[in-house]
């Protein structure tokens, strides 16, 4: 913990664990700490981070305007996979908003990362730790693997228990628009504010709105079911061998934190064509399909 801190306010990166997946951390306040995270993960500046805080009274320092709808999902699912998209703050600077007056912010339900904020004393912004674009890590050695050299600590916490990002929601609209799925199903959402979440609009003002995102080395190629995965595995190309068969549709949580481990162990094994099998599009189910859909889009 105590070289976690002093990394940070030296204007060090530090690997840090939550229920997501692992998060690429610098202090808000380190201009130059901010400028690495965009460097190290070749991400484009427009690109806007999320803002991590240990409690729900640091959200009046980061957003100069909370809708009472946000503070009850706040209070409803803090800590935990969601973030809200909110009106910055003046402390937030624009190089973490990707010079949007909009701030991303969420409580990570992990107890090591929020007691590193409380102790380092300011808010922690991160994107995942790996190469923009690629499969997110959620374990410490996935860290390691891509990021090894370029990031000063990585804080080893075991694998992430959710293992997809978080549920984005923008407040900053009327009606509230889901810009991202994730760790919690739209469906808790709109029952813990009664009524129903907007459609995003399509500007990518997000991490994760891309259309290509999440992309192992690997081609992945999309099915409805295992019979459908049969037929196309029969008719692959000697060049698209070997092929392998993603399909953890029985248990939607285990498919969810499984999912990048299993992208990455498919290019540890050269497999050259995964033939992944869509849940249905309700609950996490949708977050796995967002992100199996942006794996398999073209660059």
């Amino acid at each position: 913990m105590e070289v976690a801190v002093r990394t940070l306010a030296g204007g060090g990166l530090v690997a840090i664990p939550t229920e997501t997946v692992y998060g690429l951390g610098a202090a808000i306040n380190s201009d130059i700490a901010i400028a690495k995270i965009f460097a190290v993960k070749g991400r484009p500046q427009d690109h806007p981070l999320i803002v991590h805080i240990a409690d729900i009274e640091q959200l009046q320092f980061v957003a100069s305007s909370i809708p009472l709808d946000a503070l009850k999902i706040a209070h409803a699912c803090w800590p935990g996979p969601i973030t809200l998209l909110l009106q910055r703050g003046d402390q937030v600077p624009t190089t973490v908003t990707g010079g949007r007056e909009t701030v991303a912010v969420r409580i990570p339900d992990n107890a090591f990362t929020r007691q590193l904020i409380t102790k380092l004393g300011s808010p922690i912004v991160a994107p995942s730790a790996n190469r923009f674009g690629k499969v997110s890590p959620t374990n410490a050695q996935h860290v390691c693997d891509d990021l090894q050299g370029d990031v000063d600590l990585i804080v080893d916490d075991g694998a992430c228990s959710i293992g997809v990002e978080s549920t984005i929601i923008d407040f900053s609209v009327s009606p509230p628009q889901l810009l991202r799925p994730g760790g919690i199903p739209i469906e808790d959402i709109e029952h813990i504010l009664g009524f129903a979440i907007g459609s995003s609009d399509g500007v990518s003002r997000a991490s994760g709105m891309l259309q290509s995102h999440y992309r192992p080395q690997c081609q992945v190629v999309l099915v409805e079911n295992d019979e459908e995965a049969a037929g196309l595995t029969a008719r692959l190309t000697p060049q698209q061998l070997p092929s392998r068969v993603l399909n953890r549709c029985e248990n939607l949580p285990n498919y969810a934190s499984s999912l990048y481990n299993d992208l990455r162990q498919a290019d540890d094994d050269n497999i050259q064509t995964l033939i992944a099998v869509l849940p249905s599009n309700t609950g996490l189910g949708a977050a796995i399909i967002d992100r199996l859909v942006k794996a398999a889009a073209p660059i």
